[in-house]
């Protein structure tokens, strides 16, 4: 069997492109606010029910109700009742949803014992605000359950997988996983370097080619997770193919030898509720995270265009009347994943030059820039149109810097993990510029410094990571003596 071309891998197989990739941790945390909901609402419900009234105007049920919240959340979180694997089997766990509610309760009433205030508070309350809570917590949680479930099944809600290795390992993985309930995870392949000598399916699944396929399978398909499934005792092999899958967007695992699955295993909290695995790369924007990313990309860009909206026209103006062409300049860049899209700048060279058949990195002097061009470059100006790119989606105001795309080929083939930095997308300022690595790059060396920064960033994203990069940029992202 030879390598298959990516036309024919997808005529394999097409991954659940249109649904939404399940992510435990975003489950997880839209269940601890309906709770966190749920009580506040039983508690005035209760009091509405049995005492009558606003629940304001009494003095003590307000504390009530907030001292049974607090001690709730917190025995539902240390108690593991929000697990992943909890929350996907509410019945299972039901007994324990029960104790931690009325652990609550009893501790509310030895609080108002102790205190000498038990007998101001009533207990028909108290009993009903017990049930309400318990009652709507777990129907909760049975409705959600039905709910995820329907959707995971329906390919809505789903992840799309990858397995590296085709040996007794992965069939044994893909044994585990046929037997999950619900069907979270969406087994989309398998790749393996030894396809001369496999069939063209294993367990069931399609073997998609080798390794060099898995990487352009990844470019055009949604892949959310890559498990390897290779010996343990390969350790040199595993550790050459892990780095060349961290450069990917996707979270990538390392299954288990085949001693994992003959003993009881028991799993960090996931999307993989019973498979035995550990996690070695870890996707920088997935989840709450990638929400929270979106958030601050569009509406803090919409701002900023907002704000920057009069000095962008003044820009504008100038470069009009200084020399012809259009104002903007346009330019193929790859982008999240390696995918191609339009990067706007302000246009500060010459449009009547003659054309060039390599992009050419601006040099001190370069007589291709205007006048104007040495002053928008200098400051940055001529970045601003790049906001259009946040609004849109296609940038973020924080991330590595788009490189052209000729540069992005000749520095892939020198510089190892150099792809890594396009695991999130680019972005108008970044960690290496506002570190002194911006303007050009004319050594090898600047350019692994810039990538080593990038990938920095990469993997570790957060949003104080983010407005520190934003604070940064306003005192020294602005202006740089390497901007030509």
């Amino acid at each position: 069997m030879s390598t298959l071309e990516i036309d024919d891998l997808e005529d394999f197989l097409t991954p659940h492109e249109s649904g939404m990739p399940l992510s435990s941790s975003v489950v997880t945390g839209i269940f601890s606010i309906i709770d966190a909901i749920l009580l506040m609402a039983a508690g005035v419900f209760s009091f509405n029910n049995i005492i009558g009234g606003s629940v304001l105007e009494a003095e003590l049920y307000p504390a009530a109700i907030c001292f049974v919240w607090l001690v709730s959340l917190f025995l539902f979180y240390y108690g593991g009742l929000y697990d992943f694997k909890a929350i996907m089997a509410p019945f299972r766990h039901m007994f324990r949803v029960a104790i931690a509610c009325w652990t609550s309760f009893l501790l509310l009433m030895a609080a108002a014992y102790s205190m000498k205030i038990s007998g101001d508070i009533a207990r028909d309350w108290v009993f009903l605000y017990a049930a309400v809570c318990f009652a709507a917590i777990f129907a909760t949680r049975v409705a959600g359950y039905f709910i995820i479930r329907v959707l995971a099944n329906a390919g809505i809600l789903s992840r799309n997988v990858i397995i590296v290795g085709a040996g007794s390992q992965a069939e044994q993985l893909l044994q585990t996983m046929a037997a999950e309930h619900p069907r979270f995870n969406h087994v989309a392949g398998i790749f393996d370097d030894r396809i001369n000598r496999l069939g063209p399916t294993v367990g069931g699944v399609p073997v998609l080619g080798n390794l060099d396929d898995l990487v352009k399978y990844v470019r055009r398909n949604r892949v959310n997770d890559i498990i390897v499934t290779l010996p343990w005792n390969a350790d040199e092999r595993l550790v050459d193919i892990i780095g060349k899958l961290r450069e990917l967007p996707a979270d990538i695992h390392l299954g288990s030898d085949l001693i994992g699955f003959r003993f009881p295993y028991k799993t960090s909290p996931n999307h993989f509720i019973d498979v035995p695995m550990m996690q070695v790369v870890r996707l920088p924007l997935s989840g709450w995270s990638a929400g929270l990313k979106t958030v601050e990309d569009r509406i803090l860009g919409a701002i900023l265009l907002l704000i920057f909206s009069p000095l962008l026209a003044v820009v504008a103006i100038a470069i009009r009347l200084e020399s012809k062409g259009p104002i903007l300049f346009r330019q193929k860049r790859y982008g999240y994943n390696n995918h191609i899209f339009e990067i706007y700048k302000f246009r500060s060279m010459y449009h009547d030059r003659p054309p060039e058949k390599k992009v050419v990195q601006a040099t001190r002097d370069d007589p291709r820039i205007t006048k104007v061009g040495k002053i928008i470059r200098r400051t940055s100006l001529d970045e601003l149109p790049q906001l259009l790119n946040v609004v849109d989606g296609t940038m973020s105001l924080v991330g590595p810097r788009p490189h052209a795309v000729d540069h992005n080929e000749e520095y892939g083939e020198l510089i190892h993990g150099y792809f890594a930095r396009h695991r999130v997308k680019p972005g108008i300022t970044g960690w290496a510029q506002v570190n002194g690595l911006r303007g050009e790059t004319d050594t090898l060396e600047k350019m692994e410094a810039r990538v080593e920064h990038d990938t920095y960033y990469a993997e570790h994203w957060s949003l104080g990571f983010d407005l520190r990069i934003l604070f940064k940029t306003v005192f020294v992202g602005f202006f740089s003596k390497n901007a030509y």
